[in-house]
C-alpha cells in the first residue's frame, strides 16, 4: 500500500455513510449510573476523496446512547460545516474564513453547548442527537480559531483554551465564563506561526508549547501545511491566569508534544507537566505515515512512537528538569477531569494493543491487553456517582477488531482496568481522536 493511501484503510478507514441502530448488543453489565451519551470525533473524507493527510478530513461524531444498564442507541453524523459543503478557507478578499474547517479532532460540553472542534477555526454547536445547529463565535467575540484541547477548571468551571494562526496574531488565549460567555482573550507574543495543538493549565497559571513544527505557506494545498523546522527552537511557557505577568520561557530539548496528560503545582511553585513526547525521528515517522509523504526515508522512520515525559520548571529560579516516565509508546492520555491543573495520582493511555494506566504514587503501571491486532480508541474516564477515590469509576473506549470489520465500546473498571462491559456496535467505527462523556443532567 503506497504511503499516500495509508490513511485511508484499515483502522484509519473512513465510513461512507450515516446509520442509526437501536437496542444494542450488550456484554458483560453496563452500571446503571452511566446514563448519557458517550460522543467521539474524528475524520471521515466523503467518499472519494483524499485530502492527503489523515488529520484533514470532515468531521464525525459516532455517538452511543445509553440508559439504565441498557444502549439504547448508536448514529454517526458529519459535522455539518461549511468545509463539507465546499467552501474555501479563504475568502475571494484574502481573509480566512473560520467556519470553513472540518471541525474534525473533539467534542466536549460547556455550559449549555455541545461543541465539535478543530484548531482550523470555530466551533460548531451539535445538538443531543447529533444533529448541526451552527459555527459559534461566542456572540463574535472569538475572531480566531478554537483549539480542540480547552481545560475547564474543576473550581471554577472556566474552559480556558487558545487559538494559533498563520498569520499575527500567532497566538491567543481565552477565556469562558462557566455559563458560556467569551470573557477575555489577549494575544501572547511567540515568534512564529506553529502548530500548537495542545497546552495545559495548574491552579494558577497557564503552561504553553511552543515547539518547532512551523507553518510552511510552499506546503499549502498537500494535506497539512506544517513541518519540523530544527532552527525554530523548542520551549515551554508559564503564563500566570491573573494577567499580572508576562510568560516566562524555559528552553527544552527540541520536541513536539500532541497531547499533554495534566501539569500542576507544588507548594514551592515548580510546575510539573506530563504529556507524550516526540522526538525528531519518532515525529517524521508518524508524520509521513499519516500525511502521504513525499519522503520516503522520513515515511519509514524508525519511529518508537510518543513517550511519556514529565517537565518540571521552576519560574522563581528559572530552571527546568525532563525526564522520561515510561520508555513504552503511548498516546492519548487522559484523566479524571476533576484533577485537571491539579495534583492527579493516575493517567491512562492508549498503546498498541492495550489500555494503560499509570500510578504516579507507587510508579506501578498496569495494561488492560486487548485481543490480538484490536485497536483502542482514547479512554474516557468517568467517575461513579459518590465516588471516593480519584479511580472510582470507568473508562470508555471504541475498540475495533483485527479485522477492521466490527467495533465495540468497551467499558473498563478504572480503579481494576478490568473489562465491565461491551456494547456491539452496528458498524465498523474509524479510529478517530477524542470524544466525551455526557451524562444526563438529572444525573449530573
Amino acid at each position: 500500500m503506497s504511503e499516500r493511501t495509508m490513511y485511508l484503510a484499515g483502522h484509519l478507514a473512513p465510513v461512507p455513510d450515516e446509520i442509526d441502530a437501536t437496542d444494542l448488543e450488550v456484554t458483560g453489565t453496563l452500571p446503571g449510573e452511566l446514563t448519557g451519551r458517550y460522543f467521539r470525533n474524528g475524520p471521515n473524507p466523503l467518499p472519494g476523496e483524499d485530502g492527503g493527510h489523515w488529520f484533514v478530513g470532515h468531521g464525525m461524531i459516532h455517538g452511543v446512547r445509553l440508559v439504565d444498564g441498557h444502549a439504547e442507541w448508536y448514529r454517526n453524523r458529519w459535522v455539518r460545516t461549511r468545509e463539507l459543503d465546499g467552501a474555501p478557507a479563504v475568502r475571494a478578499d484574502g481573509t480566512r474564513d473560520l467556519t470553513a474547517n472540518p471541525a474534525n479532532t473533539h467534542v466536549v460540553q460547556h455550559g449549555e453547548r455541545i461543541l465539535a472542534l478543530c484548531e482550523a477555526g470555530l466551533p460548531y454547536v451539535l445538538t443531543p442527537e447529533l444533529d448541526t445547529v451552527g459555527p459559534c463565535d461566542f456572540g463574535g467575540r472569538l475572531t480566531t480559531a478554537m483549539t480542540a484541547h480547552p481545560k475547564e477548571d474543576p473550581d471554577t468551571g472556566e474552559l480556558h483554551f487558545f487559538g494559533y494562526g498563520v498569520t499575527p496574531p500567532f497566538l491567543t488565549y481565552h477565556r469562558l465564563s462557566a455559563s458560556g460567555d467569551l470573557v477575555e482573550s489577549r494575544e501572547i507574543t511567540v515568534p512564529g506561526p506553529t502548530m500548537m495543538h495542545d497546552f495545559a493549565i495548574t491552579e494558577r497559571h497557564v503552561v504553553w508549547l511552543d515547539l518547532p513544527v512551523v507553518f510552511d505557506v510552499a506546503l499549502l494545498g498537500r494535506g497539512m501545511p506544517f513541518r519540523w523546522d530544527d532552527g525554530y527552537g523548542a520551549r515551554l511557557g508559564v503564563m500566570r491566569r491573573d494577567g499580572r505577568a508576562e510568560v516566562t520561557w524555559f528552553d527544552v530539548e527540541p520536541c513536539y508534544v500532541f497531547h499533554v496528560g495534566n501539569a500542576h503545582e507544588d507548594a514551592g511553585g515548580r510546575i510539573m507537566l506530563d504529556a507524550v513526547r516526540y522526538g525528531a525521528a519518532d515525529f517524521a515517522g508518524l508524520w509521513g505515515r499519516i500525511g502521504g509523504s513525499r519522503n520516503p526515508a522520513a515515511a519509514a522512520a524508525d519511529s518508537a512512537g510518543g513517550r511519556l515525559h514529565r517537565w518540571t520548571l521552576e519560574p522563581a529560579t528559572g530552571t527546568r528538569r525532563e525526564e522520561p516516565l515510561d520508555d513504552r509508546a503511548v498516546e492519548f492520555p487522559t484523566l479524571n477531569d476533576a484533577r485537571t491543573g491539579r495534583a492527579n495520582r493516575y493517567l491512562y493511555t492508549v498503546t498498541e494493543g492495550g489500555i494503560v494506566k499509570y500510578d504516579r504514587h507507587t510508579g506501578e503501571v498496569r495494561t488492560h491487553r486487548l485481543s490480538e491486532g484490536a485497536a483502542a480508541g482514547e479512554a474516557v474516564f468517568v467517575p461513579a456517582e459518590g465516588a471516593r477515590a480519584e479511580d472510582d469509576g470507568w473508562l470508555l473506549s471504541v475498540v475495533s477488531d483485527p479485522a477492521g470489520t466490527g467495533s465495540e465500546l468497551l467499558v473498563l473498571d478504572a480503579a481494576e482496568l478490568t473489562g465491565q462491559a461491551a456494547v456491539r456496535l452496528p458498524r465498523r467505527v474509524p479510529a478517530g481522536f477524542h470524544g466525551s462523556w455526557i451524562p444526563d443532567p438529572e444525573r449530573g
